[in-house]
């Protein structure tokens, strides 16, 4: 396996949208786990392809809740609950800092394994914070953007100082 270059904020390519997986390899099998070993060195529950500039739509997650290590491919939310959470997030792009957002409790998801098998799957509570949240990135929406504007300035302020 090998640590990938994790792209770190304000970086492009944290605002680009991801292209689907169309083939089902070695080769995706061995960034999956690239990315797993960059993201447990980051360290973090959760990456994307897009986080090492590689604009494929490719999640790896990493959570008890799941069963340990879980590789998503093409994840698309089918539904989610009007029941809403408040979570701190954070982004191993720009590491050490957090702020408090709000997303649905619950979601359903359609993805492909690393062999291209169709499933879905209803996640609830951490698990579908984290999944919306590498959606996001997938979509090229980098968490930020779903802060109040003056929360999102603040932060990126602290950001920019803690980076000088």
């Amino acid at each position: 396996m090998t640590k990938l270059t994790i792209c770190q904020y304000p970086d492009a390519a944290l605002s680009t949208p991801c292209m689907p997986v169309t083939t089902f390899n070695a080769e995706l099998s061995t960034l999956a786990d690239n990315l797993y070993e960059t993201m447990k060195a980051a360290p973090g529950v959760g990456i994307t392809a897009a986080h090492c500039g590689i604009f494929l739509r490719l999640v790896v997650l990493d959570l008890a809740e799941l069963g340990g290590r879980r590789n998503f491919v093409n994840p698309e939310i089918l539904s989610h609950s009007e029941e809403m959470m408040t979570h701190v997030e954070g982004s191993v792009s720009m590491p050490g800092f957090t702020d408090e957002l709000q997303r649905p409790r619950r979601v359903t998801v359609r993805y492909q394994t690393l062999d291209g098998t169709p499933t879905e799957e209803a996640l609830e509570g951490f698990p579908a914070i984290c999944m919306q949240h590498e959606i996001d990135q997938l979509d090229g929406i980098f968490w930020l953007k779903r802060l109040s504007r003056l929360k999102r300035d603040r932060l990126v302020k602290r950001f920019e100082k803690a980076d000088r």
